[in-house]
């Protein structure tokens, strides 16, 4: 077998966990894990809700054999040189999965490789690119003829993420449950904890709220605090729920404390928020919790991506981002907040706003004008979560502006009070998105380039 590189784009944080992770798995699975024969490199490109643990990301992942990170990318891109100088085979393929679709062009060329590209919702340099797999037909719709030859429908990358679960979506734990894969003795941790505020039946079920606050300190400062005040609410008038604060890759358990700490993060006092404590978990088995002053815990889950656990929430409070793709393709109802009350904290937008927003010195102008353009003009078409951008229309709340989290409980309350509402929601959020198996059907196309 002639030996093979195979170079994977990519970007953000949502790209490297729910399409490169899937995609790596199942190429290492089609190839062999015999890396003298085919080896996997991932180099990142810039991105403005990057993190910068993308590059550990993708290196824990063991498929990979290599990874470049951002910082280094246009070097790469303009010479054709790695940072540390990497070799390459004669024989590869450049596939993309996030970033810019200009890239895979002018790599493809520069190291002689064929490309492929999946494409979520556009198409672009139809002439230059070998192949491309859409997630839906209607990303080929109006494609000239001469290059529809080129477009396959592989599906959607990020349901093959989520497929991992093999929970039902939607479940909801009984009295004395404990999210899945949680020891015994951590549940009792949790009940022991909440035994003083657990006045409901026995035999009665225990809803599972995730909190999804943002990776950006600019989200986490105003989503840290008001989803716990919401969390408290809720757990005061409805004491069968339990939460759970889903972290990103990218953020440590003492850093999310500090945003529960008023002392610390002067925002909470503006949503009424006492704070919270960080519990260390007992042993190496053990979930960290955070215990409020009103003595409600909420659990803190680091292992990502947690789908598993996902699938078991009844709903779930989020903010804008790829959390909303994420949750959306496992039909996970959500509501989407965007508390307003720190117009300068919320610098985490995409595209140019986000890069002039984080300019040194001038950035805090910047942000306030365009987040007061946002508001008075943009916000009226409400879809800022991608599965109400999929659809077009708002298939799971977006609350924007001075959240105040005794409004936003009662719509939860709503919520559980109201199964069908939920149903509804889990409905059309997988009437929207593509069918599964987008990662097998891309190694499909990245084998039949190889040899040409």
């Amino acid at each position: 077998m002639t030996q093979v590189d195979i170079l994977i784009l990519s970007n953000g944080p949502g790209e490297v966990t729910t399409w490169v992770r899937p995609v790596v798995k199942v190429l290492r699975q089609k190839f062999g894990d015999d890396r003298n024969q085919v080896r996997i490199s991932v180099i990142l490109s810039p991105c403005s809700n990057a993190s910068g643990k993308e590059a550990a990301i993708a290196l824990s992942y063991p498929e990979i054999d290599r990874v470049q990170g951002a910082e280094h990318f246009w070097q790469f891109l303009l010479w054709g040189k790695t940072f540390d100088n990497w070799d390459w085979r004669s024989h590869g393929v450049v596939v993309f999965l996030g970033g810019d679709q200009i890239f895979p062009v002018v790599i493809g060329k520069k190291l002689g490789y064929r490309t492929v590209v999946y494409a979520e919702w556009s198409a672009r340099w139809h002439k230059w690119i070998d192949r491309f797999g859409v997630m839906k037909p209607e990303v080929a719709a109006g494609v000239p003829q001469k290059y529809a030859h080129k477009f396959t429908v592989v599906g959607d990358l990020m349901v093959e993420a989520s497929s991992h679960s093999s929970l039902v979506i939607g479940h909801t734990l009984q009295e004395g449950e404990a999210p899945m894969s949680l020891a015994n003795n951590e549940a009792q941790m949790i009940n022991d904890t909440d035994a003083s505020t657990a006045s409901h039946k026995v035999g009665q079920e225990t809803e599972l709220i995730g909190l999804l606050p943002g990776s950006k300190a600019a989200k986490l400062a105003q989503g840290v605090p008001l989803s716990l005040s919401i969390a408290e609410y809720v757990h005061a008038k409805r004491p069968q729920t339990k939460f759970v604060i889903l972290l990103a890759p990218t953020l440590d358990l003492q850093t999310l404390a500090n945003f529960a700490d008023p002392q610390k993060n002067s925002i909470a006092e503006i949503f009424g928020f006492g704070g919270a404590d960080l519990i260390a978990p007992e042993d190496a088995r053990g979930k960290a919790l955070l215990k409020t002053t009103t003595g409600l815990t909420v659990e803190l889950w680091q292992e990502n991506p947690a789908y598993h656990l996902l699938t078991q929430c009844c709903i779930c409070l989020t903010t804008v981002g790829a959390n909303t793709a994420e949750l959306g393709a496992l039909g996970m109802p959500m509501i989407v907040l965007l508390p307003t009350q720190q117009l300068d904290a919320m610098r985490a937008w995409d595209g140019l706003p986000g890069l002039l927003t984080n300019l040194p010195g001038v950035g805090t102008p910047f942000t306030k004008v365009i987040n007061w353009l946002f508001l008075r003009f943009v916000r009226r078409k409400g879809l800022l979560a991608w599965p109400n951008i999929w659809a077009q229309e708002e298939i799971v709340p977006e609350l924007m502006g001075e959240l105040q989290p005794q409004e936003i409980g009662e719509m939860v309350l709503d919520f559980l009070a109201h199964p069908k509402k939920l149903d509804d929601i889990r409905a059309k959020l997988r009437n929207i998105r593509g069918e599964s198996g987008a990662a097998q059907k891309i190694a499909q196309i990245v084998g039949e380039e190889i040899w040409k």
